[in-house]
């Protein structure tokens, strides 16, 4: 690639020379100053004898330009296939930040006695309406909402829960379903 004569220029500094010599990667070249210096081939570029604007523009590899250019495709991913019954579960976040604009002033008894009055209201929403299932989110914490949701929840009749989906939800929430009576 590089020959004895080869006009150069140094990558990284404004350095312009005449190569003298080539021994593998290692290319010898006398700066315009006089000064004998020592190269890799990767930190030189081999500078053309016109300064025509065209020729360096015909010198340029337009399809390799562009096969570097090209954006990959992306990388298919198989989705998940929902089931039917998985369409339109209703979620309900249990956390105080969601239910109130500010819990300034509120001690955790409070915010417990909210979040536990929320959930119920909830289930009972489930019940009337015969929503057969519905997604508590109570984050995972030091558990006292989980034990107390528990709490609620195994007061009722025909009322099943479990840890939701942990791919989805993490430890944080409980999956509730309804057993439909035949009314």
């Amino acid at each position: 690639m590089w020959a004895k004569g080869d006009k150069a220029s140094v990558l990284d500094e404004d350095i312009n020379g005449v190569v003298v010599a080539v021994n593998g990667a290692q290319i010898t070249i006398e700066t315009e100053d006089g000064f004998i210096m020592n190269f890799n081939a990767n930190e030189l570029l081999k500078m053309h004898e016109t300064s025509n604007l065209m020729d360096a523009i015909k010198r340029i590899d337009i399809d390799k330009i562009s096969k570097e250019k090209t954006i990959p495709a992306p990388r298919s991913f198989v989705k998940q296939k929902k089931d039917k019954k998985e369409i339109g579960v209703p979620e309900f976040d249990l956390h105080i930040e969601k239910l109130v604009p500010n819990k300034r002033g509120m001690s955790n008894y409070d915010i417990l006695t909210l979040q536990a009055d929320t959930a119920k209201r909830h289930i009972e929403f489930a019940i009337k309406n015969r929503i057969p299932k519905i997604v508590f989110i109570h984050g995972v914490g030091e558990g006292v909402l989980k034990a107390e949701l528990d709490f609620l929840l195994g007061r009722y009749d025909n009322v099943s829960f479990q840890d939701a989906n942990y791919q989805k939800y993490g430890l944080g929430a409980t999956e509730v379903y309804f057993k439909q009576s035949g009314k």
